[in-house]
């Protein structure tokens, strides 16, 4: 199983991913890892990967694919992954297509307002980059990872007005990448979330729903 999800800031494509991975027995990749991971092995590419994050920079296409290339051939990958945040750019589609054939993508469709409305209470952990809510993923203790400790805060971009804007970037430059899977025969099944607190268990019985009905995985 090959699969990627897509989904606007605040669909909950890491949760979720995180939860399909125990479900379908795949990796979940998430590019954020395979970079803070390539960073901590002090590796060659790694080195080039912290050059550009130090300086606010997108990481270029071609480095970010040569990363994800590498983590694919880890033994837990060949059983099948789940890809979260790539591909990002249609370059990084098409490199896609010459690594490997997706089976298909997660498409999380989800409404501004519910993306406002989640967006705005999410916490993030300073230390470690773990997601909470304080709606419905609440931590033990308030404003406390608890993971490692460390401090939940709100960041910048997760103010309203902030959000809007991210959602019109994201449609913007997603759009031609689901066209792009549209063109080349890679299955698409959409997942609608309309309601603000649906618990992620919820999410991902809905998914892992659609994946059998369109038999990506077996009954």
């Amino acid at each position: 199983m090959k699969f990627a999800i897509f989904g606007p800031p605040g669909a909950g494509k890491g949760t979720y991913s995180r939860r399909l991975q125990e479900q379908l027995n795949i990796a979940a990749i998430s590019t954020g890892d395979i970079f803070r991971e390539a960073v901590k092995e002090d590796s060659e590419l790694g080195r080039k990967v912290k050059s550009y994050l130090d300086e606010g920079e997108l990481v270029p296409d071609d480095i970010v694919t040569a990363v994800l290339e590498e983590r694919l051939k880890r033994p837990d990958a060949l059983q099948g992954f789940l890809l979260d945040g790539y591909p990002r750019t249609l370059t990084q589609a098409s490199d896609l297509k010459h690594i490997t054939e997706l089976d298909a993508v997660i498409n999380l469709v989800v409404p501004e307002w519910v993306i406002v409305e989640r967006l705005s209470s999410r916490r993030v952990c300073t230390k470690c980059g773990d997601v909470y809510n304080v709606r419905f993923l609440k931590p033990k203790k308030d404003g406390v990872c608890d993971k490692c400790g460390g401090e939940l805060i709100q960041r910048d971009d997760d103010k309203s007005d902030v959000i809007k804007d991210r959602l019109k970037v994201y449609e913007e430059k997603t759009q031609p990448i689901l066209d792009f899977f549209r063109e080349n025969e890679v299955k698409l099944v959409d997942v609608e979330c309309n309601a603000v607190d649906v618990p992620p268990e919820v999410m991902v019985g809905k998914i892992m729903d659609k994946l059998k009905s369109e038999g990506l995985v077996e009954e």
